[in-house]
């Protein structure tokens, strides 16, 4: 037989299985009723808000008090068992959204706290309650973490006043969106990358001489750092940057027993975002997941937790933890 009726008798033999496999697959097609498209993934202690959500837009830098439906923060679940006990720790941001879950988290594993926000005094305030309520210190300090007098008063603070400081948090960022690159002003591009960049290298580097062996530094990435977002140019090469910074401190500390690691979160119900998108964009926001809705902000505190604890992660240093809502 010749390789000619070879192919065209493969051919066939294909051909039959395809029109076999068609036809039971039409049959099935009529035969099923039409599925309904399944909600968002709940698989948490308690059942979160998923999109849509009303329609908002809030001034910079975003209130929390202010956002529907609030964002859940206090994790009544996570039961303390001391993994911080006796440590302080400075949270850049930690007036509200990831900042303020991680401070209160903190706590219930033993931590003081001292606040650094820039200038939502209520949400401080709040924050400050919470984390007292857990039975520890906390302190706030309002200013910009763009300003490097202001980092070094913020740590000079947080030594004197809480006694030292074992655990940086960099969380602090703006964030907004440009949907035409060449709307990207040089203004918007340098507030981005002073309070994203320059906030955290400022910190670092105050912070550093206090810091003893044991002590970590959290940095806060994101997903937008490792896939980039077509209208948050400044914003992703930001966060990439904070990546790199990440791997790149933790080698130079290593040597001083301070691990450096970032958690590089998707979209998180905060207030970073209802004043970043419009109002049409903030119903929809965290839809497009795999769990087709953002993580609140105290599913994401346990990573911090983690990587602040010397008792769970005293060999992980210069990694960066994406908690995204699945890929």
């Amino acid at each position: 037989m010749s390789t000619k009726s070879d192919s065209q008798q493969t051919v066939r033999k294909q051909r039959a299985v395809q029109r076999n496999i068609d036809a039971k697959d039409k049959a099935k097609d009529k035969a099923k009723p039409k599925a309904k498209s399944p909600g968002a993934m709940q698989a948490g202690a308690r059942k979160y808000p998923e999109p849509p959500f009303p329609k908002q837009h809030h001034p910079k830098p975003g209130q929390e008090w202010a956002i529907d439906p609030a964002p859940l923060y206090d994790a009544p679940f996570w039961q303390g068992s001391n993994k911080l006990d006796g440590k302080v720790a400075l949270v850049t941001g930690g007036d509200s959204g990831i900042g303020r879950a991680v401070a209160v988290l903190f706590a219930r594993e033993g931590a003081d706290v001292a606040i650094v926000y820039l200038s939502e005094d209520r949400d401080a305030k709040a924050t400050k309650q919470a984390v007292e309520a857990e039975g520890r210190r906390c302190i706030i300090l309002r200013g910009d973490v763009a300003k490097r007098p202001f980092c070094r008063k913020a740590v000079a603070e947080t030594v004197k006043r809480l006694g030292h400081l074992d655990i940086l948090v960099n969380n602090a960022a703006f964030q907004i969106h440009a949907s035409e690159f060449a709307d990207l002003t040089e203004e918007h591009f340098d507030t981005t990358l002073k309070t994203n960049l320059y906030g955290y290298f400022h910190m670092a580097q105050e912070a550093v001489p206090h810091l003893k062996p044991g002590s970590a530094i959290i940095n806060t990435g994101s997903v937008t750092g490792i896939e980039g977002s077509r209208e948050l140019v400044d914003y992703s090469m930001t966060k990439g940057g904070i990546h790199a910074f990440t791997r790149a401190l933790s080698g130079n500390l290593i040597a001083k027993g301070i691990r450096v690691n970032a958690v590089a979160p998707g979209p998180v119900w905060t207030p970073l975002n209802p004043s970043e998108k419009e109002a049409e964009d903030v119903s929809q926001f965290g839809a497009k997941t795999p769990m087709k809705r953002p993580a609140q902000p105290e599913e994401i505190a346990p990573a911090y937790v983690f990587l602040a604890s010397p008792q769970c992660s005293s060999y992980i240093t210069g990694e960066i933890l994406p908690i995204v809502g699945g890929y």
